[in-house]
Formats: C-alpha cells, structure tokens, sequence
C-alpha cells in the first residue's frame, strides 16, 4: 500500500531532528522536492541531494519504510493523480487538451496551497504571531526575489493596524542596514519558500545572532528560515508549473493581519479611522463623479411685452 504523500511530509518533518547530518541533508531535499524525488531515479536523486545513493536507502530506513522506493512512491502517486485530474477524454486538438490539463492541475495545486494556510497552523499559532507583531517596538518585514510580493503586502497591511512598520527594502542594497539596527524590543517578519534566498537566510541568522525575534512565514520547518526562528507559520508552495506558488504565502498573510486586526482593539481602530479620514480628504481613490446638473433656466422662453 502506498503512503499518502502528507504522511511521508509529516514523517520527515516529525524526525528531522533525530536524523545524521548527512540523513538531514537528504530529508531537506526529499522534502523540498516532490516532483522530482517522484520522476528520478535514487542516483539522479542522491546527486542532486548531494548525498550518496546509500544515503537516500537510510534516510527510507530512518522513516520506518522499506527502502528507496517507498519513500519515492508517495511523490509519484501524487503526480500520477494530477495529471489524471487534467485528462478530459474528449477528441480534441492536443494542445486544447493540454492547456485544459494544466488549468486543472494548477487548479488542485492552488487550492491546495490555499487550504495549507490554515491546515498548518493553528488558531493559537496564528493568535501568538498576531500578539508579536502588536508587542514589538517596531516591526521590520523581509522578504527578496518571489517573497518580496509577500513582505510588501505584510507591511502595506500592517501599517494600517499599527505604526513603526517598515520593509527592508533600498535599491542600493542598504536593507542589511536595517536588519543589523533592530533590537530585542523588535521583530524581524521574513518571508522565504525553497529555493530559499541566501541573502533572506543570512539575515535571519544575523538577527538571530543579536536577540531579535524573529516570525518567520516559509514552506517546512526544516528551512533555514524555520529552524532559527521563534515563531513559524507555515504554507504550501507547490505547482505544476516551473515556478513555486504563491497562493499559499498570500493567504496566510491575509489570515496573519487578520489576526492583528482583530486582536489590536481600539488603537487599531482609531487608527484605521484616522488612516482612512487622511485618504479620503487626499481623495486618494478614484469615486465617479455626478453628472453636472442642468443649468435652471434664470428668463423665460418668451420676452415679456415691453411696457
């Protein structure tokens, strides 16, 4: 019988931390790519894992299953089902078909990554995040390449809730800048899904390294994002298409402010209000505009006679 692929994630994840370093190495790769842990061999695999073959037939042996294949077999259920999920059946041109497959696949894919964000983290979680953010003294979001979408939705949101809110971002490469700045009275927000940014990850260490809390959103608590920092929320990322998705990211940053929003009482509320009264004076949204009215007609149609 094949293992579901979520117990095969929630095996590695459960005894990450009992693994070798070099069985570690192996589970972060297993756990990072499903697609093609399913499609390679265990040679193409180990290679890319930069481990041994032997390694990929212990790591198996760790989890509690018979070997290599075993472990492979989840990830290949799981592609066979989305491609089946995109076979319509019918006579029609192949690239009609294909683009229907692909809608499909990316379909169960996105609702997937959307039903994660709140499958993987818990009400109390999400609460203790929220908490963290409305605590801090300031609160620095962080998020490069892909994730940047993210962090800047993070603090465009945030800002509304709550001041001293920023996103570590300058064109000219200073945002370290601001990293190094923060103190333990503040928070450092980071957004990373694998491949992870090198830049994103060494922030966090240098956080880290100076006592700043750090609530990290990323993909699997084995991430470098999510071994070093306090808190985690966790999403899922995958897709049938070259690049990672961003579904998931996006969602639990919506449920995340939602969180702020709810649990920040009046300060939020009288500042959403002052927020909104600037904006509006600013005439910062476009509303459309009345029709001008007819002018009242000041004579009448016909002169009087003159007297």
């Amino acid at each position: 019988m094949t293992l579901p692929y979520r117990h095969l994630t929630q095996l590695l994840d459960s005894r990450f931390e009992s693994l070798s370093p070099e069985l570690q190495r192996a589970a972060r790769w297993v756990r990072e790519h499903p697609a093609e842990l399913g499609l390679q061999s265990m040679r193409q695999s180990a290679q890319a894992a930069g481990v041994s073959p032997a390694t990929m037939t212990r790591l198996a042996r760790a989890l509690g299953l018979d070997g290599f294949e075993a472990m492979r077999r989840p990830s290949m259920a799981a592609f066979a089902q989305s491609v089946a999920r995109g076979t319509n059946g019918q006579n029609e041109p192949e690239s009609v078909i294909a683009a229907d497959a692909t809608l499909d696949r990316m379909r169960v894919a996105q609702s997937a990554n959307l039903a994660s964000a709140h499958g993987r983290n818990s009400g109390p979680d999400l609460r203790a995040a929220a908490q963290s953010i409305l605590k801090a003294r300031q609160v620095l979001f962080l998020g490069l390449r892909a994730s940047f979408g993210i962090a800047y939705h993070l603090h465009y949101s945030c800002d509304w809730l709550r001041p001293d809110t920023r996103l570590a971002s300058d064109a000219a490469g200073a945002w370290m800048d601001q990293v190094l700045a923060l103190t333990s009275s503040d928070l450092l927000v980071a957004v990373s899904q694998a491949p992870y940014t090198r830049q994103t990850v060494e922030a966090v260490q240098a956080a880290r390294q100076q006592n700043v809390p750090v609530l990290a959103l990323t993909d699997s608590p084995l991430s470098p994002l999510g071994r070093v920092a306090q808190q985690a929320l966790l999403f899922d990322a995958a897709s049938p298409s070259f690049f990672h998705s961003m579904t998931g990211a996006q969602a639990l940053a919506e449920a995340l402010m939602a969180c702020v929003a709810e649990q920040g009482g009046n300060p939020v509320v009288t500042r959403l209000t002052e927020r909104q009264q600037r904006l509006q004076s600013a005439q910062a949204y476009w509303e459309k505009q009345a029709p001008p009215r007819a002018e009242r007609v000041l004579f009448p149609s016909k002169s009087p006679e003159p007297i």
